[in-house]
């Protein structure tokens, strides 16, 4: 193990540590060298030592015992592998956004208006289909469009809500354009605006939900498999 920076303290020491466990520098069942020798080795505070030994027994690669020491539990990396951590972050997000989107499209229903309804429809001919090119772009348009479906519903709240989460609802978006997630098609998208110029929330609300359920369900499997 190699010294490492001091302004990365316990995240850096939990690595480096957990590198060494992983990589079987002590077998199972062996004892870690004592909390002054790791402090040296690492060139971090003993205090450092604690805090990542208390993260890898919570994960189950140490243990220690009360008055003998710290012992290798396993060596096989237990945590979440970041892909699967990913898609069930981006599962709470579709289920958050999904809730924001059912009730603003509920209210728009009740006040939209032709001229709404006309605003929408043009927002969606700009968004166009991915096609590959600038992704950017195609999430700024899509984002776009789904925000004036927020301000249809004329909540302020739901409104400034919306757009304090635009960061993470973006990052919803720019998912659907890899090949794992679906992306909602320009047909998913309309239905939504022909629900809304109906002026019946119940219709709103389904035309939402049959819209994220695609991409909800194919996280699910995603998660599961």
């Amino acid at each position: 193990m190699q010294p490492i920076a001091k302004t990365k303290l316990a995240d850096t020491a939990i690595e480096a540590i957990r590198t060494e466990i992983l990589g079987k520098r002590w077998a199972v069942g062996e004892k870690l060298p004592n909390e002054a020798t790791l402090s040296s080795t690492l060139s971090v505070s003993r205090g450092t030592i604690r805090e990542a030994v208390r993260v890898l027994v919570s994960q189950g690669l140490l243990e220690t015992r009360q008055g003998s020491g710290t012992y290798v539990l396993s060596t096989t990396d237990t945590r979440l592998p970041l892909t699967m951590a990913r898609r069930a972050g981006l599962r709470d997000l579709f289920e958050a956004r999904c809730a924001l989107d059912v009730e603003a499209a509920r209210l728009a229903a009740i006040r939209q208006t032709p001229e709404i309804i006309a605003e929408l429809r043009a927002l969606l001919a700009k968004r166009g289909n991915f096609e590959g090119g600038d992704r950017s772009v195609f999430v700024e348009r899509d984002l776009a469009f789904h925000k004036a479906i927020i301000a249809a519903s004329a909540n302020r709240a739901m409104i400034e809500i919306y757009q304090f989460f635009s960061a993470s609802i973006a990052e919803t978006i720019a998912a659907t354009l890899d090949d794992e997630i679906p992306e909602p098609d320009m047909r998913a998208h309309a239905d939504i605006i022909d629900a809304l110029a109906t002026g019946d929330p119940q219709q709103a609300d389904a035309a939402v939900r049959r819209f994220m359920a695609p991409i909800i369900g194919a996280l699910d499997r995603m998660l599961h498999s």
